[in-house]
């Protein structure tokens, strides 16, 4: 517990006095540099948040949140397994899909594709494709229609527009070899969701003309899923293959895009730990502020000791010290970090006005802004850290003006 005395030596120990001036500017150096990589850590750890929320929103832009296949790839009575799995807790759609894995063609361009089986009437409710349409819409989709929607990329690969015609060669495994099926789509539409996993693979058909390409009949591959919650993803595909019975199986965007995250994730950790090292640099700074002002209020202390103050009680004024420049470095970290990352967007805008360049051409980026994301167990996290760096960084200078004997300190002293 600090008493009175000891906090009133620690702040006295931070003002310039005569020959401390040098000690006090190293001081208000080290409080700068920890506010300083208190805000660049907040900023930079909100980007890296936006340009998460942002890589999910554009995968699960075509894709939904879950999806629960039927034993085998085969589900029968289709109609009834979507009924059962909007009525379970947690899902918001539900809709009924058929993969396929082929190559499209027109003319001698040839490219690997995932053609994917759709209602266009029940996709809606499990993803934004109708926000991504640049040409079209699913209505073109329709039974025995021979409709097809692509990707911009793959359509600009494929050298095609809607209205033109492509092929589709599906394998056939018959004896011991192969043999290619082929079908005719005429495209309708044309959407992009600026991922080149996406544009540049995906491919939409109606989901009577898949399940007729892959000679399932009536049935289809199985039922994809929109959550209320997406991050509970796991737990309610799992609650819905269970609810439809054995040999169902369930998957999630969490493991269908697993590399991804789990790389912007390990970006995440390195720039923490890199930019944890300004806030290091400057609690070194603290070390060597208070090591010389130990060495230059050798006398005071001593006269302190004499006047009845404890060893402890003289390693709690120092720690006063280091106390304060910590907590007065995060506030102003967090008072200049968070209102730039809430406006880095703005901020971004003006610096390429002024410099007359793009930060992130949209020529090469699929993202052009810097988006944020403030999250406040980040923020509290990081303020946290910066200040128990501060605090730990003056316990050796405490213990150091501690030891100090008074005789020895006196006895030196002009």
């Amino acid at each position: 517990m600090f008493r009175p005395l000891e906090i009133f030596v620690g702040l006295r120990y931070l003002r310039a006095r005569r020959l401390s001036r040098a000690v006090s500017f190293i001081s208000l150096m080290s409080l700068l540099g920890v506010a300083v990589g208190v805000a660049a850590l907040i900023v930079v750890i909100s980007v890296m948040n936006g340009f998460e929320n942002e890589l999910r929103h554009r995968l699960l832009a075509m894709t939904s949140h879950a999806t629960v296949s039927g034993p085998d790839g085969r589900l029968e009575q289709w109609q009834q397994a979507v009924g059962s799995a909007r009525g379970q807790p947690g899902v918001a759609g539900a809709a009924p899909y058929v993969e396929i894995q082929g190559m499209l063609g027109n003319g001698a361009s040839l490219k690997a594709v995932l053609v994917r089986g759709v209602d266009p009437a029940a996709e809606s409710g499990v993803s934004r494709v109708d926000d991504n349409m640049l040409v079209g819409d699913l209505e073109s989709l329709h039974e025995h229609g021979h409709g097809i929607i692509l990707g911009r990329l793959l359509a600009a690969q494929l050298g095609v527009a809607p209205g033109d015609s492509v092929t589709l060669m599906v394998p056939k495994v018959q004896g011991a070899g192969l043999i290619p099926r082929l079908r005719r789509f005429t495209v309708t539409g044309v959407f992009e969701v600026g991922m080149q996993e996406q544009d540049g693979v995906l491919a939409l058909i109606d989901l009577r003309d898949a399940a007729e390409i892959l000679g399932l009949g009536d049935a289809v591959n199985g039922v994809r899923l929109r959550l209320d919650n997406l991050f509970s993803a796991p737990a309610v595909s799992r609650q819905v293959a269970s609810a439809l019975g054995p040999g169902f199986v369930a998957r999630d965007w969490t493991e269908e895009n697993a590399s991804y995250f789990r790389a912007v994730r390990i970006e995440k950790t390195m720039m923490t730990i890199i930019l944890s090292l300004v806030v290091a640099v400057a609690a070194f700074n603290i070390v060597a502020t208070l090591v010389m002002v130990v060495t230059d209020k050798r006398s005071e202390i001593a006269i302190l000791r004499t006047m009845g103050l404890s060893a402890g009680g003289v390693m709690r004024a120092f720690l006063v010290q280091g106390v304060v420049i910590g907590l007065v470095g995060t506030i102003l970290g967090a008072a200049l970090g968070i209102p730039v990352a809430l406006n880095v967007e703005v901020i971004a805008g003006g610096l390429e006005r002024l410099m007359g360049m793009e930060i992130m051409p949209a020529d090469l980026y699929y993202i052009t802004r810097l988006p944020s994301d403030v999250r406040a167990p980040d923020v509290v996290r990081i303020l946290v850290l910066a200040f128990l760096l501060c605090a730990g960084s003056t316990l050796y200078p405490a213990f150091r003006a501690s030891r100090t004997e008074p005789a020895e300190a006196l006895r030196y002293d002009h």
